[in-house]
């Protein structure tokens, strides 16, 4: 079965609520999406939004590159060697992850759709269902609360909350945050990178009493063997993501004293569901892990993220909220939302389709 065309195009799409982060606040975003045709009809789908502050990609370099004329060399390509063609797109674009996740997904989904089976089953399925968490950005205390009333009357019960501009703000919404719910939900932090080591000791033990699950990315890119300095039952709650980018990154971060016990695999980072794989075996072989993380993206993306992650015996956590942010999408399918619990479609592929 070979493919016939290849296109791509580039969407802006605006937020439903603006969110602030550690170092800026972030109101829409720009996705590209790739389709691949195959000569019986089959389409694959496959999507991409690179965050430029950690990969040095932009959405329009990923554009530029899925519309050179090396990507049109894999029209007449026999679909069955889809690992192939990755491996090949690999070579050009090897520091374009965001460029490689679009060509890894389409393909992968051309690729079940042709063989009749989830991807996820393909390389076999370990999880049904987990929960996601949601994001709640760096606001007043007030209107933290607010937002994590309304998120658990939707039935959402595991917030991640940003945080990293001021220890002492951080640790009064923790503290409000679990006072208001109780033990009805469970409480993860992500500081992007905002704190120093003596902030995050601060952040740690001013906000014990709230038992965070997971704090991401406390320190700065390039600091993190400052976290050895910490015991290991701490380092085991901290999660690897800005630093996390790449294979190498997931082999020099798992060398003992590994300074997390939990890596955040983001395609959008990697490149897609291959080299997210070879992350996750890593990680297997230093006990440490999986944590499944997301940009603003289209339910393209996420489905893909879930189908690696669902295959991964060592997955424990996820937070593949970002399509639920978008103020519209282009594709629609890929799973489904119950109380906060994803569970991917049983259709062939990653189970997607054009809106």
């Amino acid at each position: 079965m070979n493919i016939t065309r290849i296109q791509a195009r580039l969407e802006k799409l605006p937020l439903k609520v603006p969110y602030t982060i550690a170092y800026k606040t972030i109101t829409d975003t720009e996705i590209v999406f790739l389709e691949i045709t195959l000569n019986n009809g089959i389409t694959g789908i496959g999507s991409a939004n690179p965050f430029e502050e950690v990969v040095g990609e932009t959405p329009a370099q990923t554009l530029h590159n899925l519309q050179q004329d090396f990507l049109q060399q894999f029209v007449g390509r026999d679909i069955r060697h889809f690992r192939s063609m990755i491996a090949e797109a690999s070579i050009p674009f090897a520091h374009q992850p965001g460029t490689i996740a679009a060509i890894d997904l389409a393909l992968h989904d051309a690729f079940g759709k042709y063989l009749g089976i989830p991807i996820v089953d393909f390389y076999g399925r370990k999880h049904r269902q987990l929960p996601t968490s949601v994001t709640i950005g760096i606001q007043s205390v007030a209107d933290t609360l607010h937002m994590a009333k309304n998120l658990l009357q939707k039935g959402f019960t595991v917030l991640k909350v940003k945080t990293g501009l001021s220890v002492a703000e951080d640790t009064e919404r923790i503290l409000k945050l679990r006072e208001q719910c109780g033990n009805d939900i469970t409480i993860r932090v992500d500081a992007n990178q905002g704190y120093t080591l003596d902030d995050l000791r601060q952040f740690l033990a001013d906000t014990a009493a709230a038992q965070v699950e997971l704090i991401e990315q406390p320190l700065p890119v390039g600091q993190d063997e400052q976290l050895n300095a910490l015991p290991i039952v701490q380092r085991s709650q901290l999660c690897a993501d800005e630093s996390l980018t790449d294979v190498h990154a997931a082999w020099r971060l798992s060398h003992p004293p590994a300074p997390y016990g939990i890596y955040n695999i983001k395609l959008m980072k990697c490149g897609g569901i291959l080299p997210a794989l070879d992350i996750a075996n890593i990680a297997a072989t230093s006990g440490i892990r999986l944590f499944w993380g997301c940009n603003d993206e289209s339910i393209a993306s996420i489905a893909g993220a879930m189908h690696v992650a669902y295959s991964c015996p060592h997955t424990r956590y996820l937070d593949l909220d970002g399509s639920f942010d978008l103020s519209r999408d282009f594709v629609k399918g890929g799973f489904t939302l119950h109380n906060g619990q994803m569970l991917l479609s049983d259709k062939p592929g990653l189970g997607i389709e054009w809106e």
